[in-house]
């Protein structure tokens, strides 16, 4: 999906949401670059959030000059385990968003995560309107996983989860929970905290050998293969937009 950024070179934004539009990282993600002092406008470091900035301005992140993207994409990849969703990694693992770099020359970041052992749909995308909306909590969009573990599962764990179980003072609960097979769930959350699912089934002492995420709201992964990515149709942008506007 293409879309023209209408930006003119008169309009300006929060630099924030500027970053964020020129596929930089995402608005949230935007500021502690700039609270990090990591970006200059025009020769001068600002790290002062809702700094208004245009076309006209010069911005650089690290040094690197970065401009307003023309066209907005939407991707789907299917990360493979062993890849850290960020933009670069300090510890030097495989970074997810380098398995776009040779598909797509605009700058693309990750919407939400997956922790590195984990496989399965991330969002990418360059739209930080997009971006914004799909990643508030209160959208409550939903995530279904696909989960092998090491130990049969309780018959009695969907329910539970589905109401909620607390683990170390934070308290999970899931939108659905199913058994599959004796060692296998499927799992519907819509809250998404760090690690969840893991964390509930380590507080029983069941190890998680496979978890991918296979939807996020009305989009599939279906036969994507690991390592492979695709544009979103405009019908999957709108319906997650629709979603996100319920």
């Amino acid at each position: 999906m293409q879309d023209s950024n209408r930006t003119s070179e008169k309009e300006t934004l929060r630099l924030q949401v500027f970053l964020a539009h020129c596929g930089v990282a995402s608005r949230r993600a935007s500021e502690k670059i700039i609270q990090d002092g990591r970006v200059c406008v025009n020769g001068n470091v600002v790290t002062e959030l809702g700094t208004k900035v245009s076309s006209k301005d010069e911005v650089t992140v690290d040094g690197n000059p970065v401009k307003l993207e023309e066209i907005k994409r939407y991707v789907i990849l299917n990360k493979p385990a062993g890849y850290v969703c960020s933009l670069s990694d300090e510890k030097g693992r495989n970074v997810a968003s380098d398995l776009l770099k040779d598909k797509y020359s605009e700058r693309l970041y990750n919407v939400g995560r997956l922790d590195m052992y984990s496989k399965g749909m991330i969002l990418f995308t360059n739209d930080g309107d997009f971006a914004a909306k799909l990643s508030h909590p209160s959208r409550q969009v939903e995530k279904e996983y696909i989960v092998e573990t090491s130990q049969d599962i309780p018959l009695d764990f969907p329910e539970k989860f589905k109401k909620g179980i607390r683990v170390d003072e934070t308290f999970y609960k899931c939108k659905d929970c199913r058994i599959l097979k004796t060692r296998k769930l499927k799992i519907v959350l819509i809250e998404g905290k760090n690690r969840e699912i893991r964390t509930v089934l380590e507080s029983l002492k069941i190890g998680t050998k496979s978890l991918v995420r296979v939807r996020i709201g009305n989009v599939n992964l279906d036969d994507l293969k690991p390592g492979d990515s695709r544009d979103l149709s405009l019908e999957e942008v709108k319906g997650l937009l629709n979603i996100c506007n319920k």
